[in-house]
């Protein structure tokens, strides 16, 4: 099968090529820098030049495709071990970024003769908004009003007309993924090791996760699966508070926790971006469990142990 990956050189693009590669699949990754980045792929994975915004120059690859799954965008956190401050540049290229994949996705699928067979249309658990209270969120929950939740409907929208050419398209709200290869877990690790690991505010902010095993196989879970379209929360069914997950990466790490963040400091810290790490969300996989997706790290102590063993 033929897949086109936006975003394929990222966090859970790597992981997810690999694994499609080593199964057999033709693997093409589009990128604004292919010779940069050519190297840095799996072997037999195939890299190809666009400019983010339109299909011009690869476009044709989507005729006859099995799966184009979009996870191109600028990072909503930066690049750094923490969180950049957001500004108003900033969030105009986060949304942006993924305005313009999306459009031109939806370029490329329009002149498509032999349409894909699926669009995947990457999201986050920031589409319900960031917030302090326990209310539980599931597919069917309205987006949040803030800032996530609403560059989170703009990213979704992207390729909403797809469905209309008759493509089957799921979106994946991706929660927060745990994996050395970045995201918060090496740091907050590193606060560990460093005894200086503890909870983060009042440590009563939700945390949806999910191992990134588990992330990549719902994503292929979902591309194989004919009956999957529509939103999908990829997260575990055992979200944790700040405190829990402190306590138990203490547990994993044997380290103490008992070092603590005050919110005020972030917030002073960070700005409007300190929301990612002092709020949060608890949202449940209910439509991924429904198809019968079965999550090999469902519980945080095990899927931790796992990563850092």
């Amino acid at each position: 099968m033929r897949i086109i990956i936006t975003g394929g050189t990222g966090l859970i693009g790597k992981p997810l090529t690999a694994g499609l590669v080593s199964d057999g699949h033709e693997v093409i990754i589009l990128s604004r820098n292919p010779a940069d980045q050519a190297a840095k792929l799996p072997t037999g994975a195939k890299v190809h030049k666009w400019d983010g915004r339109s299909a011009d120059g690869w476009g044709h690859l989507a005729d006859g495709a099995g799966a184009i799954i979009n996870l191109a965008g600028e990072s909503i956190a930066g690049t750094g071990s923490l969180p950049s401050r957001w500004n108003d540049t900033r969030k105009q290229a986060i949304q942006e970024s993924r305005i313009y994949a999306g459009l031109a996705v939806v370029e490329a699928v329009e002149a498509a003769g032999d349409k894909p067979k699926v669009v995947i249309q990457a999201s986050a658990i920031g589409y319900y908004g960031q917030h302090t209270h326990d209310s539980v969120f599931s597919e069917d929950s309205p987006p949040g009003d803030d800032f996530m939740g609403q560059s989170c409907v703009i990213w979704e929208d992207s390729t909403a007309s797809i469905a209309e050419m008759g493509v089957r398209r799921a979106v994946i709200r991706t929660g927060v993924v745990q994996t050395m290869a970045g995201g918060p877990l090496p740091f907050s690790v590193f606060q560990f090791k460093t005894f200086t690991g503890g909870r983060l505010g009042s440590g009563d902010q939700w945390m949806s996760w999910i191992h990134m095993q588990d992330e990549i196989a719902a994503i292929r879970f979902i591309m194989e699966n004919d009956q999957a379209s529509g939103a999908f929360n990829l997260t575990a069914p055992n979200p944790v508070t700040n405190k829990e997950f402190a306590k138990t990466l203490s547990r994993v790490l044997n380290r103490p926790g008992f070092f603590f963040v005050p919110e005020s400091a972030m917030r002073l810290a960070l700005g409007e971006i300190a929301t990612l790490v002092v709020d949060g969300q608890r949202v449940l996989p209910n439509r991924l469990l429904e198809l019968g997706f079965k999550l090999r790290y469902p519980d945080l102590f095990y899927a931790l142990r796992d990563i850092l063993a």
